[in-house]
């Protein structure tokens, strides 16, 4: 996502960065005439564009800036503050009913915005949370609609209220979503997400239906599902949804599928709403909360390491993760363990995503971060044996070729594969920078190892010994 964007601010940082420890006002507002273009071409709002522009130019031409020590790191500060400034600020929280019974959601927007997965999502979200919620099949126009969302909650294992519940037949959606409240009362559901009808283009009978909807059921969140991927028609929907209907914050869908990036940057500005989610990818728990300052980072190309530490605590066993750093303490790591951690990461998302998380990584376009690579180094050590994995070295020319024929793969696939495994562990064997590195992921993980006790070393040099040893006597 961003990606022109983020070329263009940096193609602008380093001509203001190659002018030396001098700028001068013309310097900057020439820069920043590219920085304009770059927002309009990204599909950002024209209004949002002026207003950010103008913001920028006050504070880049000013004092603090010319006469800095190093005027380009503060023109980065300042092009870095207001664009937090222009999507926030942090709003992830969700008005959620002390007692009066169950905290109601309605979600609305325009067909094929993604508001129905959004929904599942959404589930997916609060459960993990610990809430116990309820979807409501209140979309009666598109066709599947009801059985799409039914499919949903038999993954996510949560109720489906439709018109084919108990005493809701023929119920019209005012009155199938006030049901659906009555029935999470009784079913002890804490939230009611209601899957709301959208349209091809915003009409008077959507609005009036849910008007209709928001009346019976006085949610106590109206969240709004804007597809990013539309650019300037996503911000004008939003408008006018937000003047019809008490919107409280936005979710934008398919945010990984645009690389512009102009609905993130102008809807917040154009509703005064905040955006409190986004969508990153269309399995179920890819929603994420919404953060400026973070996603600011990576449009900047400064990458987000604490999305990406949080992502990996999600998915890093604490015990595995310490186990592994012993590994590399002993410089002992195998392809298994190899095998392990990158599907670790894979749980983790997309891995051109992963990469621009991290500082610098953004923008290497040279470097294969296809989710298609990774299937293939599963597929490469999976074909070999447990003999191969656990000692690398033994692979010939021979073992090379049987390995590529049962992976479906190539010799130079195989290839390529050990030498990035070696490389990595080469890397990985600078325990310093390793253990720093994994307590961030896992904290308390590099602790556990750093902490060897006395016996824990004579045990690992006795260990040592013997293997030795067992080497010799096979040798023999």
């Amino acid at each position: 996502m961003f990606e022109s964007l983020t070329g263009s601010l940096s193609t602008f940082f380093r001509k203001v960065g190659g002018k030396g420890k001098k700028l001068t006002e013309a310097d900057i507002k020439e820069g920043l005439r590219t920085v304009r273009m770059s927002l309009l071409e990204a599909d950002v709002a024209l209004p949002v564009v002026r207003e950010f522009i103008e913001k920028v130019t006050v504070k880049a031409v000013g004092a603090d800036v010319l006469t800095a020590v190093d005027p380009s790191q503060q023109i980065v500060k300042v092009v870095h503050d207001e664009l937090i400034a222009l999507m926030g600020p942090v709003d992830v929280r969700i008005k959620y009913k002390t007692e009066g019974g169950p905290t109601v959601i309605l979600m609305a927007g325009l067909q094929g915005a993604g508001k129905t997965t959004t929904c599942g999502k959404l589930v997916h979200y609060l459960k993990r949370q610990g809430h116990k919620p309820l979807l409501v099949a209140a979309d009666l126009q598109r066709p599947a609609a009801i059985e799409q969302l039914k499919v949903l909650g038999e993954q996510l294992d949560t109720p489906v209220f439709s018109t084919s519940s108990e005493g809701a037949a023929g119920m019209a959606p005012p009155d199938l979503c006030a049901a659906a409240i009555a029935f999470a009362k009784n079913s002890k559901n804490d939230v009611v997400i209601l899957d709301t009808a959208g349209r091809l283009q915003i009409d008077e009978a959507l609005m009036n239906e849910l008007a209709l909807v928001n009346e019976k059921t006085q949610p106590d969140e109206v969240f709004l599902v804007v597809d990013s991927m539309v650019g300037q028609d996503a911000v004008n929907s939003a408008k006018v949804f937000n003047q019809k209907l008490p919107i409280s914050g936005v979710i934008l869908t398919k945010l990984d599928g645009d690389s512009r990036g102009g609905a993130a940057l102008s809807v917040k500005s154009v509703t005064g709403k905040p955006i409190k989610f986004v969508g990153v990818g269309e399995k179920l728990d890819r929603l994420e909360e919404f953060h400026p300052e973070r996603m600011a980072t990576r449009i900047l190309g400064m990458g987000d390491i604490v999305s990406l530490v949080e992502k990996a605590q999600e998915v890093l066993d604490k015990d595995q993760a310490a186990e592994f750093q012993d590994k590399m303490i002993k410089d002992s790591l195998t392809l298994d363990d190899f095998l392990t951690q990158l599907r670790a990461v894979k749980k983790m998302g997309s891995f051109k995503d992963l990469l621009g998380m991290i500082p610098g990584f953004a923008g290497l376009k040279e470097l294969d971060s296809s989710d298609e690579s990774f299937a293939t180094v599963e597929a490469v050590i999976c074909s070999m044996t447990k003999e191969e994995r656990k000692n690398p070295g033994i692979i010939g020319t021979a073992r090379k070729k049987r390995i590529a024929a049962g992976s479906g793969t190539t010799v130079n696939d195989v290839s390529h594969l050990m030498k990035e495994f070696e490389r990595v562990t080469k890397h990985l064997s600078n325990f310093s920078k390793a253990a720093n590195f994994m307590n961030k992921m896992v904290p308390g993980a590099s602790a556990q190892v750093k902490t060897m006790s006395t016996e824990q070393k004579k045990a690992l040099k006795k260990k040592r010994k013997a293997e030795k040893a067992n080497k010799k006597k096979n040798r023999r």
